[in-house]
């Protein structure tokens, strides 16, 4: 299955890596180095330290270097009255009365607690190319599931300023 990413989440995650290349992994490589001077491996916690983050430096670059080469680039189709990519949707969850707003994005950069919602998640599924006004049914699993209803559209780019998310 493919990542469907963005243009701007495949620039992103490309800065990211030529970040981490050229910058952080010499810095990393130094400081095991300079804890492996400290003497005796088996009792030096920070040459395990300085491993663990070098470690988790390339496990990083790789992820995102596999993420890259397998994603699907995507773009924002919809029309001016539907909802679509980076949109922002005031909704009301009838099972509790209470409106949220969200906005849709790629899965690499969704956060709920930001109201950053993937447009492949099931609030993102159940809003996407609808129109303001329709009430749409969220499904769950085991074909459980709530209503909502799209109260307004603010239309969205992409214009940088979400990040993308780190593991």
């Amino acid at each position: 299955m493919y990542d469907e990413l963005t243009k701007q989440d495949i620039r992103k995650m490309q800065e990211e890596i030529d970040y981490r290349v050229q910058q952080l992994r010499p810095k990393l490589i130094e400081d095991v180095q300079t804890a492996r001077a400290f003497g005796d491996l088996s009792e030096n916690f920070e040459y395990k330290c300085a491993k663990q983050e070098k470690n988790r430096n390339d496990s990083r670059i790789r992820y995102l270097q596999r993420m890259i080469k397998t994603a699907k680039v995507i773009g924002d189709n919809s029309t001016a009255d539907t909802v679509g990519l980076y949109d922002t949707v005031e909704i009301l969850m009838e099972n509790t009365g209470r409106s949220r707003t969200i906005q849709l994005v790629t899965t690499l950069r969704q956060d709920a607690l930001k109201g950053w919602i993937s447009k492949e998640s099931p609030v993102g599924r159940a809003v996407m190319g609808r129109k303001a006004g329709e009430r749409v049914f969220v499904e769950m699993e085991n074909g459980k599931g709530y209503y909502l209803q799209i109260k307004s559209i603010t239309k969205g780019s992409d214009d940088g300023s979400i990040p993308i998310g780190s593991f």
